[in-house]
């Protein structure tokens, strides 16, 4: 056969080429169908998981608001289902935790953090966390365990040093305390929160002249946060620099917050009488004894009776008087004032009896004072000489008692 036959035989099949390509075809197309499948799936569920995480982080957040918003219920129900949707996120047991806690759920919140560590034991916040409730239910030595772990996984924060220090405090470990903030002030210089806690130290060592200046540099690092102030506030009294506390006082009952802060206007009214602003302090007072809560307040109704005592202003001692005792039976001061305010009447029979009264409760040296000028009133000379004598007994520097039983004795 020539070749020019053969060449027209192989033109001549035009079946079995085009067979053969389409098998070819066909077995491309198979394996490109089985492979996008597979890529395919894959994609699906890398997909899903990416939304499963995306809700999680949702239900988180939505947790979190409810959370602060204080709607426990609904922060632990959200918390839930991002647990649901996500097993691996070490913040959402730790707040299912803290909700758990604040709910009084001790037990649930444990093994929420107990999870929350299992999935990642260098989670600082759940070392922390872990400390509060270990010092809720108090264990003192596992809090300032945690604490301490939780400074070591974040030394940048000052909020954990203070935590473990606080609890050192709470241990009665003052000196361990100081000295685990002092290695730490040259990274935390400049931490409000850590000259405020050497503070504290120094008024539970009883030392609050070193206590004011530790409050006034943490005061200038925070000039707005009025736990220092308050802290400076006390820390003046009892260094007796009211006019200094005063002013503090008087600046921060300014704030609207603060008008009806019954402790500041007690501490101000306190003040005022040491500068011997008397009838600004009354005024105070009155204010205290006149709202709705002033009909409970024993201490105001006190210190007002003993205001109005100096000012001779005897309607209010009368008032002030019987208020302190109703409320406060088990005092002396209210049978002191009611007293005072029947001597002012030339009644001594009855002043005399409710002073006895009052030294039934308390041993006072101030007691015995008023009693024996009753008796000195009464011509009972002998009585009234034993009664200050009885004072200085109780107090020997009592220069009151010192005068007067020496003009007894004249």
């Amino acid at each position: 056969m020539s070749k020019h036959t053969q060449i027209s035989n192989r033109r001549a099949n035009p079946v079995r080429i085009l067979g053969t390509s389409l098998v070819i075809a066909s077995l491309s197309l198979l394996s490109a169908c089985g492979t996008n499948g597979a890529y395919t799936t894959e994609g699906k569920n890398a997909a899903k998981e990416k939304m499963a995480q995306l809700k999680s982080a949702t239900e988180w957040q939505m947790s979190h608001q409810a959370f602060l918003a204080g709607d426990l219920p609904k922060a632990l129900k959200h918390a839930n289902v991002s647990i649901e949707l996500n097993d691996k996120v070490v913040k959402s047991y730790v707040l299912r935790g803290r909700i758990q806690m604040e709910m009084g759920n001790l037990d649930g919140a444990s093994a929420s953090f107990a999870q929350a560590e299992k999935t990642n034991a260098e989670d600082v916040d759940t070392w922390y966390y872990q400390g509060i409730l270990a010092e809720r239910i108090d264990r003192k030595d596992e809090a300032l365990r945690r604490y301490r772990g939780a400074n070591e996984r974040d030394g940048s924060n000052p909020q954990y040093a203070i935590a473990a220090a606080e609890m050192m405090m709470a241990m009665d470990q003052l000196d361990q305390a100081e000295q685990y903030l002092l290695e730490r002030k040259v990274k935390f210089d400049h931490s409000p929160g850590i000259k405020q806690t050497l503070g504290h130290i120094e008024m539970l060592r009883g030392n609050p002249s070193k206590a004011i200046p530790l409050f006034s540099e943490a005061r200038l690092l925070a000039p707005d946060d009025q736990a220092i102030i308050e802290d400076l506030i006390r820390a003046q009294i009892a260094t007796r620099e009211f006019g200094q506390a005063e002013g503090n006082l008087a600046r921060i009952l300014n704030n609207k917050a603060n008008a009806d802060r019954r402790d500041l206007i007690h501490a101000r009214a306190k003040c005022l009488i040491q500068l011997d602003r008397i009838v600004e302090a009354r005024d105070l007072l009155v204010k205290l004894t006149n709202d709705p809560n002033g009909t409970t307040d024993a201490e105001a109704w006190i210190e007002l009776g003993q205001l109005c005592y100096t000012l001779r202003d005897q309607a209010r001692l009368r008032t002030a008087s019987g208020r302190a005792i109703a409320l406060a039976p088990t005092k002396p001061e209210g049978y002191v004032l009611r007293a005072l305010y029947l001597r002012q009447t030339g009644d001594t029979t009855g002043a005399e009896a409710n002073l006895r009264k009052a030294l039934d409760i308390r041993q006072d040296a101030e007691t015995y004072i008023v009693l024996g000028l009753v008796q000195r009133d009464m011509q009972r000379i002998s009585e009234a000489r034993s009664n200050f004598s009885m004072a200085l007994k109780i107090d020997p520097n009592n220069q009151d008692a010192q005068k007067l039983l020496a003009a007894v004795k004249e």
